[in-house]
């Protein structure tokens, strides 16, 4: 049976191989090991469950293109996921899960044994295993509190927005796992919105529009991801307001994620729109320096690998895009240093880096040195620059000064207030969103502020 599953995997290789880049093929899909085929269920084993979830996430249709030329239509595809690596006495710990995940049949989707959703959640996804730092602080306190009193709190709907890999899945999904442990006997669906517009789109053609409704109108916590999936589909925008408004009506619990604040949401009706600003609006950012180290720390630890300081600190300072990005580095050396048996360092991480992060110049400066520039920009003195003054241009010059640090240093919020005259964390925030409106609305000030950065850029450069 191995010899089989081998074959078959080496097969489905070859097709994915002439697919991909190099790069890409090397890092996911060289770690993966046949482990047996029976009854048209072919098993691979990954090394982990976050390169399980990378290979649905990303790869998911080239994979079943590559089972169904290899196997055929009924093929089907389990991954042996890695939980823990063992030891000389005690085998590897795995755990086996089927992928194509999908909604559990309406008969018995009702009541599961094991939770009472009806789309699946990933048990991964808790606010135990979610790294806090000032770019999730609020949507994460306002999640817990919604997952204690589901439609009990002012918190409703929850709106959760950000650029993508910043956690609103893992925190939306949070919200109903904590819900399922805390209160078993409530209904949740999660549901991600081009889903949802599937199915409401079947549902047409099937003349099941009213089952197809009731299975979300009882429904005690209501999820649904990625809400600007749903521009222009007035159709489906009309059944979900309909839904939206009998479970708000009754105090159920919504959460709704999206790539952008409501305002900012194109395609989307107005009457839903205002909606969702009924409850609390929460942005992610991205993570800072302080938190990126302790996301890596947290990962390393998990999978039981040893990193240096040095290193981890290397590669939070050259990946700052995105929780997901941090996790593919991360990913991407174990693989790397595991096929070529070599140590994980500095030289390996570089290598890595040219391939998966985009090669910018990297521009550093420090506080004092972006102080003074905007300082003299604004034709004020860096002692106005921090201190107490209200005046609008010192609060202008000052909100700038703070963004542009934030841009242009690993420093973190706690950081950047104590260097203006010892503010709180939550002041470089209102500073920084202030600003990222303005940049959005203002095209005076966006050029304004064009004009100071390339200053910085230019300074920098020539510093080199």
């Amino acid at each position: 049976m191995h010899t089989d599953s081998k074959i078959i995997w080496e097969k489905c290789l070859l097709y994915i191989q002439g697919q991909l880049s190099e790069q890409i093929y090397k890092t996911w899909f060289s770690p993966i090991v046949a482990k047996h085929f029976k009854d048209g269920v072919l098993t691979i084993q990954v090394p982990s469950q976050f390169f399980y979830e990378w290979l649905e996430e990303h790869h998911l249709p080239l994979l079943k293109q590559a089972v169904l030329q290899e196997i055929g239509p009924h093929g089907k595809l389990e991954y042996a996921i890695v939980i823990d690596k063992g030891n000389k006495k005690q085998k590897p710990l795995m755990v086996n899960l089927p992928t194509y995940p999908g909604p559990v049949p309406r008969d018995s989707g009702e009541k599961t044994a094991s939770s009472n959703a009806i789309f699946q959640l990933n048990p991964n996804y808790l606010f135990d295993n979610l790294i806090e730092g000032s770019c999730n602080q609020l949507a994460k306190s306002a999640a817990q509190a919604v997952a204690k009193n589901p439609g009990g709190t002012a918190f409703n709907p929850l709106m959760l927005y950000g650029g993508v890999g910043l956690g609103k899945t893992h925190i939306s999904q949070a919200v109903g796992n904590e819900v399922r442990t805390t209160f078993p006997d409530k209904k949740i669906a999660y549901i991600a919105s081009e889903k949802f517009t599937t199915q409401f789109i079947e549902a047409l053609r099937n003349n099941h529009v009213q089952s197809f409704t009731e299975q979300y109108l009882t429904v005690d916590v209501l999820i649904l991801d990625d809400i600007q999936f749903l521009s222009g589909k007035e159709r489906t925008q009309e059944i979900f307001f309909h839904i939206f408004n009998h479970l708000h009506q009754l105090k159920k619990q919504i959460v709704i994620t999206g790539d952008c604040a409501p305002r900012n949401l194109k395609g989307l009706q107005e009457r839903l729109l205002s909606r969702f600003k009924w409850g609390l609006t929460a942005d992610l950012q991205r993570p800072d320096f302080e938190t990126r180290v302790a996301i890596i720390h947290s990962k390393v630890a998990a999978d039981g690998i040893n990193l240096s300081s040095e290193l981890i600190n290397y590669v939070a300072t050259h990946v700052d895009t995105n929780v997901r990005e941090l996790e593919g580095v991360l990913i991407s050396l174990i693989a790397h240093a595991s096929l070529a048996r070599r140590d994980i360092n500095i030289e390996l991480a570089q290598q890595v880096l040219k391939h998966i992060v985009q090669q910018n110049p990297t521009l550093e400066t420090t506080i004092e040195v972006l102080q003074q520039q905007v300082a003299a920009h604004y034709n004020i003195s860096v002692d106005d620059l921090k201190g107490k003054s209200r005046k609008k241009e010192m609060v202008v010059a000052r909100q700038a000064a703070m963004h542009l640090i934030k841009k242009y240093t690993t420093h973190s919020l706690k950081s950047i207030g104590a260097y203006f005259g010892g503010r709180d964390h939550t002041t470089v925030i209102h500073a920084i969103q202030v600003v990222e409106e303005l940049l959005h609305t203002d095209p005076q000030y966006a050029h304004l502020y064009e004009l100071i950065e390339q200053k910085i850029k230019s300074s920098i450069t020539n510093s080199y």
